[in-house]
């Protein structure tokens, strides 16, 4: 199976279940790995024979940018039923981190896998 990578796609967004945390956006980190047969795109350079990673980036952007979850995991869902969306796609790897959440720690967050 091929993958098709989104990396640190960093987003303002809000997470959290604090009061504190609801007031105001803060850093979200995504990252997804999309598994699909991009042979067919390979052989004859044709996007839509592929899954257009823009369209997708764009897609995670909007909505982490409008919805207000309490968790990494119920965002993490969220993203992974959207990449499932896309034509083509057979399964997606997410990772969801809040990067300063917890103290003396870089980031802390959740990966998934799902599968069509």
């Amino acid at each position: 199976m091929d993958r098709i990578f989104i990396t640190d796609l960093l987003i303002r967004g809000v997470i959290g279940i604090t009061e504190k945390e609801r007031e105001q956006p803060q850093d979200i980190l995504v990252n997804v790995v999309i598994d699909a047969d991009i042979s067919q795109a390979a052989i004859n350079d044709e996007v839509d024979q592929s899954v257009n990673y823009r369209t997708v980036a764009k897609k995670i952007l909007a909505h982490v940018e409008t919805i207000k979850r309490y968790t990494v995991e119920a965002l993490a869902e969220d993203i992974a039923r959207l990449c499932l969306d896309e034509p083509n796609t057979k399964g997606v790897k997410v990772r969801v981190e809040k990067p300063g959440a917890v103290r003396f720690s870089k980031s802390v967050g959740v990966e998934i896998e799902r599968h069509k």
